[in-house]
């Protein structure tokens, strides 16, 4: 990736981003959609030996490209998109599966918790000339007012019980009348049925598995597709 191409604006965040972090921009092909996702190259190092399925609350999910995120932007590059369609990923981290969505022709906004992850989004974009995509910080417990989107995505997105319910009250908030959701997690992820035993009680919930191989061997990875009742 020539930074030079990048936006004046764009290039000061990557130099922001590369104060704290070291990284580089990484090829990503899903389907028939190419980007360049710029990634933390020293993983090993700021993971630490944590595990993501331990104490999830000191574990940075955002920094890696999970293979439900890799899932979900699958899903996402095959799904049609007419014109004028809205999507907001939610806790997006380096938002593989929204930026595909963006180069697929939906108007994109991605949304975290905290101002670092957007600049990858920003940056991310911004390489792929991909420049109608929006940035918000979105807190669950504290939504902003925002018009509606047609389609909402997560992958990993599920973390804590306490975080069901207004997770499900941002749903409520930002899901336009016959919009749908999609969400993929691990199946190793505890909280999953729990948080769908909620979600049934207010949606429609269909339900696929994928099994992908990774460097942990192979995993199962649960798509979630939800619909209003």
């Amino acid at each position: 990736m020539n930074e030079l191409h990048l936006p004046d604006k764009t290039r000061d965040v990557l130099h922001r981003i590369r104060k704290k972090y070291k990284v580089g921009f990484e090829p990503l092909r899903i389907r028939d959609v190419e980007l360049k996702i710029l990634q933390v190259q020293d993983l090993e190092q700021l993971l630490a030996g944590k595990d993501p399925f331990a104490d999830v609350s000191i574990f940075p999910f955002w920094v890696k490209l999970w293979e439900a995120s890799l899932l979900l932007a699958d899903i996402m590059a095959s799904m049609p998109c007419e014109p004028g369609q809205t999507l907001l990923e939610l806790g997006a981290g380096l938002a593989a599966p929204g930026l595909v969505a963006a180069a697929r022709g939906f108007k994109v906004t991605l949304s975290d918790y905290e101002p670092h992850i957007l600049d990858f989004q920003r940056v991310s974009a911004a390489a792929n000339g991909l420049h109608e995509v929006d940035f918000r910080i979105i807190d669950w417990k504290k939504p902003p007012v925002m018009p509606r989107f047609n389609t909402i995505i997560g992958a990993e997105i599920l973390f804590r019980d306490e975080f069901f319910q207004p997770l499900l009250d941002v749903f409520n908030q930002y899901l336009a009348p016959d919009g749908i959701i999609y969400i993929a997690h691990d199946a190793r992820r505890k909280s999953l049925p729990k948080f769908l035993d909620l979600a049934q009680k207010e949606y429609q919930v269909a339900v696929s598995a994928r099994k992908m191989k990774s460097d942990d061997g192979e995993l199962t990875i649960i798509i979630n597709r939800l619909k209003k009742k």
